[in-house]
């Protein structure tokens, strides 16, 4: 990104992910379009979601899964390292790359699902596990 995130105050955090959202790489659009509106197994996504020093291109929160999209300039040594960031903190990252995007975004999403499956749930679901409420 060209600035050291230990440095940068959240609010110039936030302003560099919006500024991400306006101006996706087509490899994210294309697979924004599969995530949007819950259609991927009724899963939500954010994008460039902010998860400080970083900013993930795509985090289902309800099962803590880090999506990105690499494209060539990406840095094998400094993804390894924020991934075990992430990991220490609950977060797992699932990484594919641009042409993964291009070529075979049928496997892209049968490997995003079959994750998403077998991960737990961050939260319990509140219906569920809501104490019976006495009748009026």
């Amino acid at each position: 990104m060209g600035w050291d995130r230990e440095c940068v105050t959240d609010s110039e955090l936030l302003e560099r992910a919006k500024e991400l959202r306006r101006r996706p790489t087509e490899w994210e659009v294309r697979l924004w379009r599969h995530f949007s509106r819950s259609q991927l197994g009724d899963h939500k996504f954010r994008r460039q979601q902010v998860n400080r020093p970083y900013i993930c291109d795509f985090l289902c929160p309800a099962k803590a899964l880090v999506v990105e999209i690499d494209g060539h300039t990406h840095d094998p040594v400094e993804d390894a390292r924020r991934d075990a960031y992430l990991l220490r903190r609950g977060f797992r990252t699932l990484r594919f790359t641009n042409m993964d995007v291009r070529e075979d975004m049928d496997g892209v999403l049968q490997t995003i699902t079959a994750e998403l499956a077998r991960s737990p749930d961050r939260w319990p679901d509140p219906v569920l596990t809501a104490p019976p409420q006495p009748l009026p």
